[in-house]
């Protein structure tokens, strides 16, 4: 018996390596995917029950947290890599590679799962239409269109894969083509692609009738052409952190603060919005203002280097599952796991819930384990 339970508690140890490290941006991480996580996990519990009314105060829009994390992150590398390298096809690729090799092995792992595997598993055949599913191999689904009802979560990592790919190219372009110094280079693409976007959001709306909350949904909050600005905050985050350093750290307590209070205010505007209509507001700038929030809060954040205690292993622990837990808490755990309760415990809203965290928690601990985590070994050996 020592023994099986030494081999479960195996399973699931994750050793933790800090050194590298940034705490606040960890917690930031952290509390995006509880915002999803709650969010999602709110149709699992009847209307009216407690703990869902607890959840619609929590379900704050993390993914656009995500977004500009991520382009904060993955700014701060490109400056770094067009400072100290040549703008050529060689450090592009080497960049592409390490994105690839960290974003694409979970993403697929768990495409091929709701492809080919549970669909077998759950029905006894694979479902049809494997060349609509093939789309979502070249993150084409939701460039222009809307996203399809299939794998919903797959949506944000389109926008993020097309990020990857097309803000560096135009980097590049200026950097080596126009013979654009770096630091104009990053501000000139960064801007132009936060105003286009912003314009074509105005466009399109312009264009449409009153919008229901799903075609808002649908067509401006789950599309690459009207997302992408998103991440081109966090890009601005990280040039103003690169070039301006002691700017950017100033004010960070008084940023933070009015960074927390818009993004709290802009739910209730997005409360508010959501019984009058979706209009002008939520479909051009709203994005934008929750974008700028998260911005806000980050000089305060990626300055609070380190933690301790059990709170920052915690934080520390999700922060690093939270790729996995965004990938299975939805379709694999939701429209299929879930589905394996006898039908006498269906009613059982809470065993349901907390069943359905504990899965999310602990097949994402695996996944990060035994699928992201060889790959990126595999990355750090074969790239620079």
């Amino acid at each position: 018996m020592k023994r099986i339970w030494r081999f479960i508690s195996g399973l699931f140890q994750m050793r933790l390596d800090t050194s590298k490290r940034i705490y606040g941006l960890d917690i930031l991480r952290a509390l995006a995917i509880l915002f999803v996580v709650i969010g999602h996990g709110i149709k699992i519990l009847p209307p009216g029950n407690f703990v869902r009314n607890i959840s619609m105060y929590l379900d704050f829009d993390g993914v656009s947290v995500f977004f500009v994390l991520s382009g904060f992150l993955i700014g701060g590398i490109l400056i770094k890599i067009v400072e100290n390298n040549k703008a050529n096809f060689k450090t592009l690729w080497n960049f592409w590679l390490r994105r690839w090799l960290r974003t694409l092995p979970n993403y697929f792992f768990v495409l091929i799962l709701l492809v080919f595997i549970l669909p077998l598993l759950f029905t006894g055949n694979i479902e049809d239409s494997l060349w609509a599913k093939f789309k979502y191999a070249l993150f084409i689904q939701n460039f222009y269109t809307e996203h399809p009802y299939f794998f919903p979560e797959a949506w944000s990592l389109s926008i993020e894969e097309w990020f990857y790919l097309l803000i560096p190219i135009f980097i590049f372009i200026l950097i080596g083509l126009c013979k654009i110094k770096p630091k104009w280079s990053i501000l000139i693409v960064s801007v132009s692609i936060l105003c286009f976007v912003t314009f074509f959001r105005y466009y399109r709306f312009m264009d449409l009738p009153e919008l229901s909350k799903k075609e808002w949904d649908l067509l401006f909050r789950k599309q690459v052409i009207t997302r992408l600005d998103s991440l081109m905050f966090g890009i601005i985050g990280s040039y103003l952190a690169f070039y301006f350093k002691a700017t950017w750290v100033k004010h960070k307590k008084v940023l933070l603060v009015l960074g927390v209070l818009i993004f709290c205010l802009e739910k209730y505007m997005h409360h508010f919005m959501g019984h009058i209509g979706y209009g002008f507001y939520m479909s051009v700038f709203s994005f934008s203002v929750v974008s700028l929030a998260t911005l806000m809060v980050i000089p305060f954040l990626s300055e609070y280097k380190t933690g301790r205690g059990y709170l920052f292993k915690v934080f520390t622990i999700i922060s690093l599952i939270s790729y996995s837990m965004y990938l299975i808490n939805l379709t694999v755990v939701q429209e299929y796991l879930l589905t394996l309760f006898p039908e006498d415990l269906k009613r059982l809203s809470y065993l349901r819930y907390l069943s359905f965290w504990a899965i999310v928690i602990y097949g994402s601990i695996l996944m990060y384990k035994y699928v992201e985590q060889p790959f990126m070994r595999l990355r750090n050996r074969i790239t620079k």
